[in-house]
């Protein structure tokens, strides 16, 4: 019993160098198995919205997006007179004049 005792403890012994070698040979590359999780980062947007004022002046741009004449009425907004037209510009209706562009009045979107 004790041969067989002090033949297992040598064994242990001498094998245990050898199994930590063999282990550490194969730490050496990448691991295939794991997979790379992507880190997405969040951006905040800034919206900076203009306001208008009487007397002001349209680009454009801006111009271009009218409402039809005959369409002023479903939006709840006055008659334009002549050479005046509603302009959406964001959230908002504006009465401008056709040719300068300059703004006569305001009235916000519902």
């Amino acid at each position: 019993m004790k041969k067989l005792f002090s033949v297992l403890l040598a064994a242990t012994v001498l094998a245990a160098p050898l199994a930590a070698q063999a282990q550490s040979r194969y730490d050496d590359r990448p691991n295939r198995h794991v997979t790379m999780e992507k880190t997405i980062t969040k951006q905040k947007v800034i919206v900076k919205k203009h306001r208008w004022d009487r007397g002001q002046r349209l680009s454009t741009k801006e111009r271009r997006n009218f409402i039809d004449r005959r369409d002023y009425r479903r939006h709840n907004l006055r008659e334009p007179g002549r050479g005046e037209r509603w302009v959406r510009v964001d959230n908002q209706y504006l009465l401008i004049n056709a040719v300068s562009g300059l703004i006569i009045g305001l009235s916000g979107a519902r």
